[in-house]
């Protein structure tokens, strides 16, 4: 069938896109062109972005995107579970598009965040077993300091 879509002339989705419209749907939300762009951005970028800096990415792509629809974009990816939100204090959230359990670093100074390349293994996770009536089904882990960058400076 995908082959006769491209005689046609109809571009077949790639993975992401269908990753993206089953997700949506499952949760009752529409498959649109924006979210499709805000996840993609997602899925490529390192940075864990702000939702300005999706809004400023996205508008390359999309001149006529609001950033209200960056906002609800990136919430909706966030509640079909292909997104992370990150929050810390009164900084801006940022958003990851990797969603497996992974640690993060954070700079104290700039507010940099990325992935750190370390592993916490499974039977650390299970070794904890039930801590006061809380069983531990995954984690968050941040280290906090100060990126090359800012030691530098």
């Amino acid at each position: 069938m995908a082959s006769r879509d491209w005689a046609l002339g109809v571009r077949a989705p790639s993975a992401p896109e269908a990753v993206l419209r089953e997700a949506l749907e499952a949760k009752g939300q529409r498959y649109t062109g924006q979210r499709a762009a805000v996840y993609r951005l997602l899925l490529h970028s390192r940075s864990h972005p702000t939702a300005d800096e999706v809004f400023t990415a996205v508008r390359r792509e999309i001149p006529d995107i609001s950033l209200a629809t960056v906002y609800k974009s990136l919430e909706a990816l966030v509640g079909c579970g292909l997104a992370v939100k990150l929050t810390y204090g009164d900084a801006a959230a940022r958003y990851d598009g990797r969603t497996d359990p992974h640690p993060h670093a954070r700079c104290k100074r700039c507010g940099a965040v990325v992935d750190m390349p370390v592993e916490l293994a499974a039977q650390a996770l299970d070794g904890l077993g039930d801590i006061r009536g809380f069983l531990v089904e995954g984690y968050r882990l941040e280290l906090v300091g100060r990126c090359a960058r800012c030691r530098a400076a």
